[in-house]
Protein backbone atom coordinates (compact mmCIF):
# COMPACT_ATOMS: atom_id res chain seq x y z
CA UNK A 1 0.00 0.00 0.00
CA UNK A 2 1.22 3.27 -0.70
CA UNK A 3 0.18 6.93 -0.01
CA UNK A 4 1.40 10.61 -0.41
CA UNK A 5 1.06 13.97 1.39
CA UNK A 6 1.07 16.88 -0.51
CA UNK A 7 1.35 19.79 1.59
CA UNK A 8 1.41 23.28 0.18
CA UNK A 9 5.39 24.18 -0.29
CA UNK A 10 6.91 27.52 -1.87
CA UNK A 11 6.48 27.06 -5.61
CA UNK A 12 9.74 27.67 -7.70
CA UNK A 13 9.52 29.93 -10.64
CA UNK A 14 11.94 29.95 -13.36
CA UNK A 15 11.74 33.42 -14.48
CA UNK A 16 13.70 34.64 -12.08
CA UNK A 17 16.55 32.47 -13.31
CA UNK A 18 16.24 33.21 -16.88
CA UNK A 19 16.70 36.88 -15.69
CA UNK A 20 19.74 36.42 -13.68
CA UNK A 21 21.18 34.28 -17.05
CA UNK A 22 20.61 37.56 -19.14
CA UNK A 23 22.48 39.81 -16.77
CA UNK A 24 25.22 37.73 -16.27
CA UNK A 25 25.58 37.66 -19.83
CA UNK A 26 25.75 41.43 -19.65
CA UNK A 27 28.55 41.08 -16.56
CA UNK A 28 30.77 38.68 -18.25
CA UNK A 29 30.48 40.24 -21.52
CA UNK A 30 31.40 43.75 -19.72
CA UNK A 31 34.28 42.16 -17.29
CA UNK A 32 36.28 40.10 -20.06
CA UNK A 33 36.34 43.47 -21.90
CA UNK A 34 37.37 45.38 -18.46
CA UNK A 35 40.09 42.63 -17.69
CA UNK A 36 41.98 42.35 -20.95
CA UNK A 37 42.66 46.44 -20.93
CA UNK A 38 43.27 46.73 -16.94
CA UNK A 39 45.26 43.74 -16.70
CA UNK A 40 43.41 42.25 -13.53
CA UNK A 41 43.36 38.86 -13.43
CA UNK A 42 40.69 39.16 -10.53
CA UNK A 43 38.67 40.87 -12.91
CA UNK A 44 39.42 38.25 -15.14
CA UNK A 45 38.99 35.51 -13.02
CA UNK A 46 35.58 37.18 -12.08
CA UNK A 47 34.52 37.10 -15.47
CA UNK A 48 35.78 33.24 -16.34
CA UNK A 49 33.19 32.70 -12.51
CA UNK A 50 30.34 34.83 -14.25
CA UNK A 51 30.77 32.64 -17.59
CA UNK A 52 30.85 29.67 -15.74
CA UNK A 53 27.44 30.93 -14.04
CA UNK A 54 25.85 31.67 -17.26
CA UNK A 55 26.75 28.14 -18.04
CA UNK A 56 25.20 26.72 -14.54
CA UNK A 57 22.40 28.98 -14.52
CA UNK A 58 21.33 27.61 -18.35
CA UNK A 59 21.89 24.15 -16.73
CA UNK A 60 19.50 25.10 -14.06
CA UNK A 61 16.81 26.56 -16.06
CA UNK A 62 16.73 23.51 -18.59
CA UNK A 63 16.50 21.59 -15.18
CA UNK A 64 13.96 23.07 -13.68
CA UNK A 65 11.66 22.91 -16.85
CA UNK A 66 12.21 19.28 -17.24
CA UNK A 67 11.50 18.87 -13.78
CA UNK A 68 8.56 19.74 -14.24
CA UNK A 69 7.06 17.36 -16.98
CA UNK A 70 4.57 14.59 -16.85
CA UNK A 71 5.52 11.25 -15.41
CA UNK A 72 4.71 8.68 -18.76
CA UNK A 73 5.17 4.79 -18.98
CA UNK A 74 8.59 4.93 -20.11
CA UNK A 75 9.44 7.60 -17.03
CA UNK A 76 7.03 6.90 -14.21
CA UNK A 77 8.52 9.32 -12.01
CA UNK A 78 8.90 12.06 -14.69
CA UNK A 79 12.25 13.82 -15.12
CA UNK A 80 11.98 14.94 -11.56
CA UNK A 81 15.91 14.51 -10.39
CA UNK A 82 16.81 16.40 -13.58
CA UNK A 83 17.33 19.56 -10.73
CA UNK A 84 20.14 17.11 -8.94
CA UNK A 85 21.77 15.98 -11.92
CA UNK A 86 22.00 20.08 -12.67
CA UNK A 87 23.01 20.88 -9.58
CA UNK A 88 25.95 18.10 -9.14
CA UNK A 89 27.18 19.34 -12.33
CA UNK A 90 27.03 23.11 -11.04
CA UNK A 91 28.69 22.10 -7.93
CA UNK A 92 31.69 20.55 -10.00
CA UNK A 93 31.93 23.49 -11.77
CA UNK A 94 32.41 25.46 -8.72
CA UNK A 95 35.23 23.48 -7.88
CA UNK A 96 36.73 23.31 -11.45
CA UNK A 97 36.72 27.44 -11.92
CA UNK A 98 38.49 27.39 -8.35
CA UNK A 99 40.93 24.79 -9.52
CA UNK A 100 41.79 27.27 -12.34
CA UNK A 101 42.04 30.72 -10.64
CA UNK A 102 44.08 29.16 -8.10
CA UNK A 103 46.77 28.11 -10.68
CA UNK A 104 46.32 31.55 -12.70
CA UNK A 105 46.60 33.51 -9.27
CA UNK A 106 49.91 31.27 -8.00
CA UNK A 107 51.57 31.81 -11.58
CA UNK A 108 51.06 35.91 -11.59
CA UNK A 109 53.15 35.89 -8.31
CA UNK A 110 56.42 34.96 -10.58
CA UNK A 111 55.00 36.72 -13.38
CA UNK A 112 53.61 40.29 -11.88
CA UNK A 113 51.77 41.84 -14.23
CA UNK A 114 50.32 45.69 -14.77
CA UNK A 115 47.12 46.22 -13.75
CA UNK A 116 45.05 49.35 -14.35
CA UNK A 117 42.97 49.68 -11.06
CA UNK A 118 40.47 52.46 -12.54
CA UNK A 119 38.63 50.46 -14.54
CA UNK A 120 38.91 47.31 -12.18
CA UNK A 121 36.34 49.16 -9.61
CA UNK A 122 34.40 50.14 -12.40
CA UNK A 123 33.75 46.97 -13.74
CA UNK A 124 33.54 45.07 -9.92
CA UNK A 125 30.58 47.83 -9.14
CA UNK A 126 29.01 46.66 -12.13
CA UNK A 127 29.31 42.97 -11.15
CA UNK A 128 28.34 43.91 -7.70
CA UNK A 129 25.10 45.59 -8.43
CA UNK A 130 23.95 42.89 -11.19
CA UNK A 131 24.70 39.54 -9.27
CA UNK A 132 23.55 41.53 -6.13
CA UNK A 133 20.32 41.85 -7.89
CA UNK A 134 20.26 37.96 -8.72
CA UNK A 135 21.23 36.60 -5.54
CA UNK A 136 17.77 38.93 -4.18
CA UNK A 137 15.87 37.62 -6.96
CA UNK A 138 16.68 33.66 -6.33
CA UNK A 139 17.31 34.01 -2.76
CA UNK A 140 13.49 32.50 -1.68
CA UNK A 141 13.87 29.43 -4.44
CA UNK A 142 17.42 28.51 -3.07
CA UNK A 143 15.96 28.14 -0.12
CA UNK A 144 13.90 24.84 -1.04
CA UNK A 145 15.53 24.21 -4.18
CA UNK A 146 18.97 22.17 -4.16
CA UNK A 147 19.17 22.87 -7.80
CA UNK A 148 18.08 26.57 -7.30
CA UNK A 149 20.54 26.92 -4.72
CA UNK A 150 23.30 25.70 -7.21
CA UNK A 151 22.52 28.39 -9.25
CA UNK A 152 22.04 30.87 -6.10
CA UNK A 153 25.89 29.97 -4.94
CA UNK A 154 27.24 30.36 -8.11
CA UNK A 155 25.50 34.26 -8.09
CA UNK A 156 26.09 34.57 -4.56
CA UNK A 157 29.93 33.85 -4.58
CA UNK A 158 30.46 36.05 -7.77
CA UNK A 159 28.99 38.87 -6.13
CA UNK A 160 31.54 38.16 -3.41
CA UNK A 161 34.42 37.97 -5.79
CA UNK A 162 33.17 41.10 -7.14
CA UNK A 163 33.22 43.03 -3.61
CA UNK A 164 37.06 41.15 -3.20
CA UNK A 165 37.76 43.20 -6.45
CA UNK A 166 36.89 45.87 -5.97
CA UNK A 167 38.52 46.27 -2.49
CA UNK A 168 41.64 44.91 -4.54
CA UNK A 169 41.29 47.85 -7.12
CA UNK A 170 40.89 50.52 -4.17
CA UNK A 171 43.46 48.94 -2.72
CA UNK A 172 45.78 48.99 -6.17
CA UNK A 173 44.50 52.84 -7.18
CA UNK A 174 45.19 54.90 -3.60
CA UNK A 175 48.13 52.56 -2.27
CA UNK A 176 49.51 50.84 -5.42
CA UNK A 177 49.01 47.42 -3.56
CA UNK A 178 49.43 45.13 -6.65
CA UNK A 179 49.92 41.39 -5.29
CA UNK A 180 46.54 42.09 -3.58
CA UNK A 181 44.40 41.27 -6.90
CA UNK A 182 46.18 37.69 -6.53
CA UNK A 183 45.62 37.28 -2.50
CA UNK A 184 41.85 38.38 -3.69
CA UNK A 185 41.81 35.74 -6.51
CA UNK A 186 42.93 33.15 -4.17
CA UNK A 187 40.33 34.03 -1.18
CA UNK A 188 37.60 33.97 -4.32
CA UNK A 189 38.89 29.98 -5.10
CA UNK A 190 39.02 28.95 -1.30
CA UNK A 191 35.51 29.37 -1.08
CA UNK A 192 34.74 28.62 -4.02
CA UNK A 193 36.15 25.23 -3.24
CA UNK A 194 34.51 24.98 0.55
CA UNK A 195 30.61 25.91 -0.89
CA UNK A 196 31.12 23.64 -4.21
CA UNK A 197 31.88 20.51 -2.42
CA UNK A 198 29.23 21.19 0.20
CA UNK A 199 26.60 21.01 -2.23
CA UNK A 200 28.26 18.56 -4.45
CA UNK A 201 28.38 16.08 -1.36
CA UNK A 202 24.67 16.90 -0.52
CA UNK A 203 23.51 16.25 -4.81
CA UNK A 204 25.76 13.01 -4.70
CA UNK A 205 24.01 11.98 -1.11
CA UNK A 206 20.16 12.25 -3.21
CA UNK A 207 21.74 11.11 -6.51
CA UNK A 208 23.11 7.83 -5.01
CA UNK A 209 19.44 7.50 -2.73
CA UNK A 210 21.74 7.92 0.75
CA UNK A 211 19.70 8.17 3.77
CA UNK A 212 19.28 11.71 4.61
CA UNK A 213 21.34 12.78 6.74
CA UNK A 214 18.51 14.29 8.90
CA UNK A 215 16.52 11.03 9.01
CA UNK A 216 17.22 8.36 11.74
CA UNK A 217 15.69 5.01 10.47
CA UNK A 218 16.18 3.13 14.57
CA UNK A 219 13.61 6.49 15.19
CA UNK A 220 11.25 5.58 12.65
CA UNK A 221 11.11 2.01 13.49
CA UNK A 222 10.26 3.26 17.36
CA UNK A 223 7.64 5.74 16.17
CA UNK A 224 6.04 3.46 14.04
CA UNK A 225 6.86 0.23 16.53
CA UNK A 226 4.34 2.21 18.92
CA UNK A 227 1.19 2.21 16.47
CA UNK A 228 -1.38 -0.37 17.52
CA UNK A 229 -1.79 -3.36 15.00
CA UNK A 230 2.63 -2.99 13.90
CA UNK A 231 4.65 -6.16 14.81
CA UNK A 232 7.96 -5.29 12.92
CA UNK A 233 8.85 -2.92 9.97
CA UNK A 234 11.86 -4.18 8.25
CA UNK A 235 13.66 -4.19 4.47
CA UNK A 236 13.33 -0.30 5.14
CA UNK A 237 14.66 2.64 2.32
CA UNK A 238 14.30 5.82 2.69
CA UNK A 239 15.85 9.00 -0.10
CA UNK A 240 14.76 11.93 -1.61
CA UNK A 241 13.44 11.96 -5.02
CA UNK A 242 14.24 15.43 -5.37
CA UNK A 243 13.61 18.45 -2.99
CA UNK A 244 10.56 17.98 -2.72
CA UNK A 245 9.67 14.53 -2.66
CA UNK A 246 11.23 12.12 0.46
CA UNK A 247 9.75 8.36 -0.23
CA UNK A 248 10.27 5.64 2.00
CA UNK A 249 9.33 1.83 1.25
CA UNK A 250 9.48 -0.91 3.62
CA UNK A 251 7.43 -4.10 4.70
CA UNK A 252 5.80 -4.79 7.28
CA UNK A 253 4.57 -7.30 9.66
CA UNK A 254 1.36 -7.29 11.21
CA UNK A 255 0.44 -8.62 14.80
CA UNK A 256 -2.67 -9.52 13.30
CA UNK A 257 -3.98 -11.35 10.41
CA UNK A 258 -6.39 -7.98 9.68
CA UNK A 259 -8.50 -7.64 6.32
CA UNK A 260 -7.08 -4.94 3.41
CA UNK A 261 -9.14 -2.49 5.03
CA UNK A 262 -7.87 -2.67 8.46
CA UNK A 263 -4.51 -2.64 6.74
CA UNK A 264 -5.62 0.62 5.03
CA UNK A 265 -6.52 2.59 8.47
CA UNK A 266 -2.97 0.99 9.78
CA UNK A 267 -1.52 2.47 6.86
CA UNK A 268 -2.82 5.88 6.90
CA UNK A 269 -1.69 5.96 10.47
CA UNK A 270 1.68 4.80 9.92
CA UNK A 271 1.79 7.77 6.50
CA UNK A 272 1.02 10.27 9.32
CA UNK A 273 3.30 9.78 12.12
CA UNK A 274 6.29 9.67 9.53
CA UNK A 275 4.99 12.58 7.63
CA UNK A 276 4.49 14.82 10.95
CA UNK A 277 7.50 13.84 12.69
CA UNK A 278 10.31 13.41 9.56
CA UNK A 279 8.61 14.78 6.96
CA UNK A 280 8.37 11.64 4.75
CA UNK A 281 5.74 12.38 1.81
CA UNK A 282 5.71 9.34 0.02
CA UNK A 283 5.24 6.11 1.82
CA UNK A 284 5.08 2.41 0.29
CA UNK A 285 4.29 -0.27 2.77
CA UNK A 286 4.23 -3.97 2.01
CA UNK A 287 2.21 -5.54 4.82
CA UNK A 288 2.96 -9.51 5.62
CA UNK A 289 1.64 -11.49 8.69
CA UNK A 290 4.26 -14.49 10.24
CA UNK A 291 5.86 -14.71 6.36
CA UNK A 292 8.95 -16.38 6.23
CA UNK A 293 12.19 -14.49 4.95
CA UNK A 294 14.68 -12.09 6.42
CA UNK A 295 13.51 -9.86 8.91
CA UNK A 296 16.46 -7.34 9.15
CA UNK A 297 15.91 -3.63 9.21
CA UNK A 298 17.99 -3.48 6.20
CA UNK A 299 18.05 -5.96 3.92
CA UNK A 300 20.17 -5.71 0.39
CA UNK A 301 17.37 -6.50 -2.23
Amino acid sequence: MSGHSHPHKHKVEGKNLLFSIFLNILITTAQVVGGIISGSLALLSDALHNFSDVLSLVISYVAHKLSHRQATLKQTFGLKRAELIAAFVNALTLIVVAIILIYEATLRFFNPVTIAPSLVIWMSVLGIVANGLSVLLLKKDADHNLNMKSAYLHLLTDMLASVAVLVGGILMKYFHIYWVDNIMTLVIAVYLVVVGFDLLKKATFMLMLFTPEEIDIEEIIDEVHKISGCAHLHHIHVWHLNDDELHLEAHLDCSEDITLSQFNTLSHQIELVLYNKFGINHVNIQPGYKKEGPKDFIVQD
